[in-house]
């Protein structure tokens, strides 16, 4: 009974420190993307917002940042105009900053538009984000 019980304890203690550890990372991402975030805002037209999501599970790998603009039009103009290399930069840079490393940025970018989320997911965000991870599009494309 003593020794299930310590293994209880090694697991909880493990998977705490594991929480407190995705946090401070989280944290950390989420202010090196602010700063390329505002940086973007002011060089590539149409752009909005970007957001990431992640699956600890399966970290750095799972790992994808979304750039998001105000339409599909914007989006293609940006990409066209080496937005994409931009784009690309200022993720990588953000992971750098805070110690991720990645082999090929490109399949953790990828980028959507406002447009194209409310034509196929009546703007909800969440869906839109739940439905690109779970069919497995490859990363760095667009819609």
């Amino acid at each position: 009974m003593s020794f299930s019980l310590s293994l209880y304890r090694a697991k909880n203690i493990h998977m705490a420190s594991s929480r407190r550890k995705h946090a401070g990372v989280e944290r950390e991402l989420a202010r090196a993307l602010t700063i390329a975030c505002e940086l973007a805002k002011g060089e590539l037209i149409g752009f909005e917002w970007l957001t990431h999501r992640v699956d600890y599970q399966r970290f750095p790998e799972s790992l994808v940042v979304t750039w998001v603009f105000e339409g599909d039009r914007s989006m293609n103009e940006a990409i066209a105009r080496q937005g994409a290399a931009r784009m690309h930069a200022l993720t990588l840079a953000a992971f750098e900053d805070i110690g991720i490393t990645v082999k090929d940025i490109g399949r953790h970018v990828e980028f959507d538009s406002q447009e194209r989320c409310d034509a196929l997911h009546g703007g909800d965000w969440t869906a839109r984000l739940d439905s690109r991870q779970r069919s497995g599009r490859r990363h760095g494309q667009g819609h």
